[in-house]
């Protein structure tokens, strides 16, 4: 509806009024968004609540429909784990593998990431995506030859050069989009006060980047803990990681169902721990390319 002003001489004209529309936040879409909530982390937590509850029982009772939910509860599947089969030297191997390849990895990443996005070198990162898209069972074969031929399998530093493989292309897309997200006035004006380039990305650039690192390192670990291929290949009876352990609950007449799930659980626990501490420097981390300026 338009209003005109009646007083003489004057031309003034009301804007039009409109009905609101109705907000979002309605009862309905209320409803229908916890409903997709609770679906979508149903979905996503009833295999780790089927394996916790698995690990707590024996097999007969596994296969036992009439006891999903109700069963005695028995620790003897993380007795054989932890004591008989001795998984703490496994947990150890695989903690020091990814640790390793990880700390390797970003001090080796995070210096060329800073390079390729400071000198826009788009050839090397073209480089550092294929070594990235290359399937890694496509290098298992070759690895296996050179490494056998070195007298090297078995050994931890087999394992942690192929993780590195993965884990630095990762490390070094991840900071590339991270550094291109930070000013460059920040570095000149350091330059300015006197420090050199090195010392700009020491004590300006480095300082600022501490959440992609962390995002980089975060994901580079939880990638190296979980890897089952490369060390089931590699790997030797000392430096057998978990993943690769837990494979000896398959048999070839049978399963130990109650000892694979108590075995995945300590697999899965310290990476959910470690996600769930560092959530906010994941999302940040990942984030960072996006709001660049």
């Amino acid at each position: 509806m338009t209003v005109l002003n009646e007083t003489p001489g004057a031309a003034t004209v009301t804007a039009p009024t409109h009905r609101r529309r109705k907000p979002l936040g309605t009862r309905a879409y209320k409803v229908f968004r916890v409903a997709a909530l609770v679906v979508v982390v149903l979905f996503l937590l009833a295999p780790l609540a089927w394996m916790l509850l698995a690990s707590l029982k024996t097999n007969v009772d596994i296969y036992d429909t009439g006891k999903a939910l109700v069963f005695s509860p028995t620790m003897e599947n993380y007795a054989n784990v932890l004591q008989r089969n001795n998984y703490f030297v496994f947990i150890f191997n695989s903690f020091w593998v990814a640790f390793v390849s990880t700390a390797l990895s970003i001090v080796l990443g995070v210096p060329a990431a800073y390079a390729m996005s400071r000198f826009t070198m788009h050839r090397s990162a073209l480089v550092v995506l294929m070594a990235r898209v290359i399937p890694g069972v496509s290098l298992l074969v070759p690895w296996y030859y050179v490494f056998s031929n070195l007298r090297m399998v078995g050994k931890f530093e087999v394992l942690i050069l192929s993780h590195m493989f993965v884990a630095l292309p990762l490390i070094v897309y991840i900071m590339m989009s991270y550094f291109d997200s930070l000013p460059l006035e920040l570095e000149e004006s350091a330059q300015v006060d006197g420090l050199t380039p090195i010392g700009a990305f020491r004590r300006i650039t480095l300082p600022l980047s501490v959440a992609g690192i962390a995002t980089a390192g975060i994901l580079s670990f939880i990638f190296s803990w979980n890897n089952f291929m490369f060390a089931l290949v590699l790997s030797g009876a000392k430096t057998k990681t978990l993943p690769v352990a837990i494979f000896d609950f398959v048999s070839y007449a049978s399963i130990d169902w109650g000892g694979l799930m108590a075995a995945a659980t300590v697999v899965t626990i310290p990476i959910m721990i470690i996600a769930l501490f560092t959530q906010k420097y994941i999302v940040s981390g990942l984030t960072a390319g996006a709001t660049k300026g």
